[in-house]
């Protein structure tokens, strides 16, 4: 089954529909790669998809344990390279406002670090994973 269709639209910006929802994502160039930076560039999305799909692990985990983990967050901090041009590091700073016992919160820190975009993300591409628990 498809998963989604991407169309160019012109002036470096894309749209991708996910067919399922008909939910859209719209991409653009950044503005040091000849673009406007008006919404997230690919590579944008691929260091975002790396925090929504560690925080979607830690909740089924938590759902799982029945806790609930609403409100946690991520702040993504994506990195580039050049020669060729790349996403070289991605960091994940997540604010877990929530008073567990340890033994929880190493569950679900190790639940986040299986999640399927971590693996799926290139080896040389560094992950600097940051668990701040309030």
């Amino acid at each position: 089954m498809i998963t989604s269709n991407v169309i160019y639209k012109g002036a470096l910006r894309t749209a991708s529909i996910h067919l399922r929802s008909g939910n859209e994502i719209i991409t653009d160039a950044p503005v040091d790669n000849n673009g406007k930076g008006e919404a997230f560039s690919p590579t944008d999305t691929v260091a975002t998809a790396l925090a929504s799909c560690m925080l979607t692990i830690m909740g089924v985990k938590a759902n799982m344990n029945e806790i609930n983990i609403e409100g946690a967050s991520a702040d993504v901090t994506k990195t580039m390279g050049v020669n060729p041009r790349r996403i070289t590091k991605i960091e994940v700073v997540f604010t877990l406002p929530f008073a567990f016992d340890n033994a929880t919160k190493t569950i679900l820190e190790r639940a986040a670090l299986t999640c399927p975009v971590y693996y799926s993300v290139h080896p040389d591409i560094e992950k600097e994973i940051t668990f701040n628990w309030l």
